[in-house]
């Protein structure tokens, strides 16, 4: 089985989805869609906050790497990640390194196996630093992660397509709903906390002794790290 995460949204953020949906069909030169048509008025629900973040190919940069970046970089208690595909640039890698420095409880969950050999592989070449630099990281067993969540200082959430990888960044349509509000980001924890009662924690002295094989596999896969 596959682990993953969904949120339904309702109220005036939704406009920003279909806002979005309608900027992706326009550039496939689809028939053209009336927009009077998916634009009701739409009354306020709950109390988050709630903001789409998307990302194409076409922009100069991408907004949710910079928000994510954000995220961590202002993070003052816990930042909390589960992610599918795991292969950070040098950025993400300082700024993980630099939240767990300061004191900052740094967890990531990422998968124990997956349906990509090579991503597997290049994510885990970055563990040693990581772990080293104090940085928790658990590996999921039983079910394919595929979420990808995170959660700050019980206040900030994540949920959406992004992974923490150069394509997700620099090639692919991306679309995550950023949520600020602490009732929200306790719902988020509590799948987090479900999900590291069901994953392997990777210990540093262990994980030094791993194969010659894995090691090889590693370096391999982080060769190409750029283009997954």
């Amino acid at each position: 089985g596959w682990r993953d995460s969904h949120v339904q949204i309702d109220g005036p953020a939704v406009a920003e989805f279909q806002k979005l949906f309608l900027e992706t069909w326009k550039k496939q030169e689809s028939k053209p869609l009336a927009e009077k048509n998916y634009f009701p008025s739409v009354a306020a629900q709950g109390e988050e906050i709630v903001r789409a973040v998307p990302s194409t190919p076409d922009d100069p940069y991408s907004l949710m790497y910079l928000t994510f970046i954000s995220a961590i970089t202002n993070a003052q208690k816990q930042v909390h990640i589960a992610n599918a595909y795991f292969v950070p640039d040098p950025q993400l890698v300082k700024a993980l390194l630099d939240a767990a420095d300061r004191g900052v409880d740094v967890k990531l969950i990422l998968p124990g196996h997956s349906d990509s050999a090579i991503v597997f592989h290049a994510g885990r070449s970055h563990y040693t630093e990581l772990l080293e630099g104090g940085v928790k990281i658990y590996e999921r067993q039983g079910a394919l992660l595929h979420s990808k969540t995170a959660v700050v200082d019980g206040v900030w959430s994540c949920v959406g397509s992004s992974n923490l990888d150069w394509r997700s960044a620099l090639d692919n349509n991306e679309i995550n709903a950023v949520i600020l509000g602490a009732g929200f980001a306790q719902k988020m924890q509590a799948a987090f906390e479900a999900d590291i009662a069901a994953s392997e924690k990777i210990e540093l002295e262990t994980w030094k002794r791993r194969s010659l094989l894995m090691r090889i596999k590693e370096a391999s896969a982080r060769l190409v790290g750029r283009l997954l």
